[in-house]
């Protein structure tokens, strides 16, 4: 029953002050919206450039061959670092921290169908390379497995770019494409995906063939690349250390020495992104509050209005026994519903928004692929309710002290 009071004097009140209350009201719903809405579009493109870098390689360490740079053990420097296949599997047995273990041989070459002809990055890969580099199948098509591997079978996995590129569409599966002069089925094609990092081109504009027939085909011994997991997000920075002691004990070089076997921590690389994001949210966040609290000053302001013209009110019903937390309550009370009623319409017209872009259809390669699908996270909208929060208590604080520690005698006198 005391909260219809309470209700029923919020509603008297805004009748005395329509105007005021509804330019209040306005403001606070503008300054939801700006807090949901550069947060949207902060988590959004944070998480678009996440996983751009995972589309590359997720949770990875690539590692290449390289060159010494300092001196061992009598040894000179400029000695060339070239790793083997058989370096997986000595990684993979000395280090426990390891899940996984790929390597990886490249080369551009050209692609033919007809008489049309392309020139693409193929790579000789192990079957591990689907969930190491995210180079899943489209519908009705496969990556490439171990039988593939074992007979050295004469099987590609497009990318879709690659396939439309040579044959108009992406339809191509049981299809002939020929890899320097050489008759291959295409078993698969990876449909386009995002993709921040890349070497060589982006993996939906190559070609994809197993590791046995890559060699036996071009002679390749020495690798392009070793691709290695480990097996906890947390273990990324120990596991490169590890991987430089192992194969430096194999191929006589300074474990110090990060030139003799570069690597490419994707991990490191995402934790590194990871931080520089959350402070571009914080920003954007910190810019949507400060519409909030100039909206808080409005509600504020109509609050010591109130508290004036309801000072002989005030002072009666101190006079029969009303406590003073009542009082502050009731102020409080009302400055929380006015942001609540006004922070409502704001977190519904920001979802509407955000539905509104991801049914706007994104192509190409431009900016709007990473600022065209705003997110409205769990913490973006405990953010934007803390905030609300905040502004209506903080506006509604300080009028309610005033109107609290009126005198009772002095505002039963007051006209």
């Amino acid at each position: 029953m005391h909260i219809l009071n309470l209700l029923r004097d919020f509603i008297e009140d805004i009748r005395t002050q329509k105007l005021r209350a509804f330019l209040t009201m306005v403001a606070i719903t503008w300054g939801t919206l700006a807090v949901i809405l550069l947060m949207a579009f902060g988590e959004g493109l944070s998480f678009r450039m996440r996983e751009g870098l995972l589309n590359a390689g997720d949770m990875i360490i690539r590692v290449y061959g390289g060159q010494t740079t300092l001196k061992y053990q009598g040894l000179p420097v400029g000695r060339q670092i070239r790793l083997i296949e058989d370096d997986a599997e000595t990684i993979l047995r000395a280090i426990p921290q390891v899940s996984a273990v790929a390597p990886g041989l490249g080369r551009w070459t050209r692609m033919r169908n007809g008489d049309t002809i392309a020139s693409t990055f193929v790579e000789g890969v192990y079957p591990e390379f689907e969930f190491l580099r995210r180079m899943y199948p489209a519908k009705d098509g496969r990556f490439l497995n171990g039988l593939d591997l074992k007979e050295r079978r004469r099987v590609v996995f497009l990318g879709g770019e690659m396939a439309k590129r040579l044959f108009g569409t992406t339809d191509v599966i049981g299809k002939t494409v020929y890899l320097d002069a050489l008759p291959f089925t295409i078993i698969g094609t990876m449909p386009k995906k995002l993709q921040t990092s890349m070497n060589n081109g982006p993996d939906d504009e190559r070609g994809i063939i197993p590791f046995t027939t890559f060699q036996s085909i071009y002679g390749h011994k020495y690798l392009d690349e070793l691709i290695v997991k480990p097996g906890r997000k947390s273990d990324g920075m120990l596991v490169e250390k590890e991987i430089r002691r192992v194969l430096s004990k194999k191929y006589q070089f300074d474990p110090a020495d990060e030139r003799a076997v570069p690597m490419w921590n994707f991990i490191e690389n995402e934790k590194q992104g990871g931080k520089v994001f959350t402070g571009i949210n914080i920003f954007l966040g910190v810019i949507g509050a400060m519409s909030l609290i100039i909206a808080g000053v409005g509600v504020a302001n109509i609050m010591y209005v109130v508290a004036k013209e309801r000072t002989r009110e005030i002072g009666i019903k101190r006079a029969v026994g009303a406590k003073r937390s009542h009082i502050l309550f009731q102020f409080i009370f009302e400055s929380l519903l006015i942001a609540g009623i006004g922070g409502l319409f704001g977190i519904l017209i920001s979802v509407g928004i955000v539905k509104m872009m991801w049914m706007i259809p994104i192509s190409g390669d431009g900016a709007m692929q990473f600022l065209g699908r705003p997110l409205i996270s769990g913490s973006v909208m405990l953010t934007s309710v803390i905030v609300l929060t905040l502004i209506g208590l903080l506006a509604g604080l300080f009028p309610a002290k005033k109107a609290a520690n009126v005198n009772p005698i002095d505002a039963l006198r007051y006209e």
